[in-house]
């Protein structure tokens, strides 16, 4: 029996039938009054510790698919319906969401899968083959898989940690001078003593002997509520930069307690998931002038936010509980994942007809997706999107970040896209890559025959 408090939330309450149970006779594969629609579920925290963060990423994938249904009448024709499964960001609840959305809902079939949590990507990483049903990690999740040959059904798409270590090292080096000024300098990583916190070790320990900066690395344990030994650490070496790999209560902890041992938040760099307002505002005045690097810049000037004001939040139809989110950093997120997912199901439907797209389906159009400037334009997320071309052989496409500064009330953009060297990255990649197949028996595909 599911126990996990699921959330259900459908685009238009006419596409379902009132009352349909939640369980098994809902997950039935036989045509049902959903089977022309496009199901897109949504494992989602809006309980536990991170339950802030999940309400404005759901809220900006939400009012995406809401705006495509409503507005564009579905994607070329073909209505979403969506669900939410409660995971509380944990790993066993993550695979039960998995477990119950896999075969779809109500005939409508899944595409792709965003699993939303590092604990349930590592745990459903063997599923995704099995199940012939894509995966997608938006900025998180195992960096290996962005070699497509070895890991056909995992997309780490836009950004990867190798990706996010390199983007941050080019952009000191754009500080100082020059990738040559980097000798000398020494760059602190203090980080969530975790999988997740560890994955840019590796990518730094080659960055270093390529530059010639110190590599140091601080590890802190979870949740990071106490950081004094490590910043005190940090003020005897008296480093040039320091790069923030946190998460949740880490990020706010960690930006106070600099300040207290005296280092300026202006030369801390956040990667990823220590770049929101709720990363920030908790600091307080320390947090001023604190920099941190995004793949969806904070910000409610793009195109595709002035047309849901318009359709979405002027009408009352937000997913947002309170509006002031709109344009968040992870509102953002969470309109960055329903663009590509939205565009991938758009690409496979141009090979295999304008109807639901099935999971089989759905890796063939991300392994097509090609959102360049034009396509970014046409969707609105010019600006808040990268360019983002994947294929076989690479599953991350992108890898480039934005640099945005907190002034003590919003965000500001202080750079454009900062492109990580991939190529550089790439040999680390597919030993780690080349390491797994051999663990699981995998015989990576030939892509050069992949069309």
């Amino acid at each position: 029996m599911f126990t996990t408090r699921a959330v259900l939330k459908l685009t238009l309450t006419s596409v379902l039938a009132l009352g349909f149970a939640v369980g098994a006779a809902a997950l039935t594969t036989t045509p049902g009054p959903d089977s022309g629609k496009q199901f897109l579920p949504i494992a989602s925290y809006r309980v536990g510790p991170y339950a802030a963060v999940g309400a404005q990423i759901w809220a900006g994938r939400i009012d995406y698919l809401r705006y495509i249904n409503e507005v564009e009448g579905g994607i070329n024709g073909v209505k979403i319906v969506w669900q939410e499964c409660e995971t509380e960001w944990t790993a066993e609840k993550g695979v039960e969401c998995y477990e119950r959305f896999k075969h779809g809902l109500n005939g409508a079939p899944v595409p792709l899968y965003y699993p939303n949590g590092a604990p349930a990507a590592y745990a459903l990483a063997d599923r995704a083959l099995q199940d012939h049903i894509p995966q997608v990690t938006l900025a998180y999740g195992r960096t290996e898989a962005a070699d497509g040959s070895v890991f056909p059904y995992i997309f780490p798409v836009v950004l990867t940690f190798y990706s996010e270590a390199s983007a941050v090292v080019n952009y000191i080096a754009s500080k100082e001078g020059g990738l040559d000024k980097l000798k000398g300098k020494k760059i602190v990583t203090l980080y969530h003593d975790s999988a997740y916190g560890r994955e840019t070790i590796e990518p730094l320990k080659l960055l270093a002997k390529q530059y010639g900066f110190e590599n140091i690395q601080i590890p802190f344990a979870d949740p990071g509520s106490e950081q004094s030994a490590q910043w005190r650490q940090i003020h005897q070496i008296k480093p040039d930069w320091v790069f923030l790999r946190t998460w949740g209560v880490s990020s706010p902890v960690a930006i106070r307690t600099a300040e207290r041992f005296g280092f300026p938040a202006n030369r801390i760099i956040g990667d990823v998931w220590a770049s929101s307002e709720e990363d920030v505002r908790p600091a307080g005045d320390a947090a001023k002038g604190y920099l941190a690097l995004t793949p969806y810049p904070a910000g409610a000037s793009f195109e595709i936010h002035r047309r849901l004001k318009k359709y979405i939040i002027d009408t009352g139809k937000s997913d947002l509980r309170d509006t002031k989110n709109f344009g968040s950093v992870y509102y953002n997120s969470g309109l960055a994942d329903a663009v590509i997912e939205v565009e991938a199901i758009r690409t496979a439907q141009a090979k295999f007809g304008k109807r639901p797209i099935t999971g089989e389906e759905g890796q063939w159009g991300l392994e097509h997706l090609d959102l360049d400037d034009a396509k970014l334009k046409q969707d609105g997320a010019y600006g808040l999107l990268q360019n983002l071309k994947l294929s076989c052989a690479d599953h991350e496409g992108g890898g480039a970040v934005k640099v945005q500064q907190w002034d003590g009330q919003k965000w500001n953009v202080v750079s454009d896209w900062v492109q990580a060297d991939r190529k550089l990255l790439w040999p680390l990649i597919k030993v780690k890559s080349a390491a797994y197949a051999k663990e699981k028996g995998i015989t990576p595909r030939d892509c050069s025959k992949e069309s």
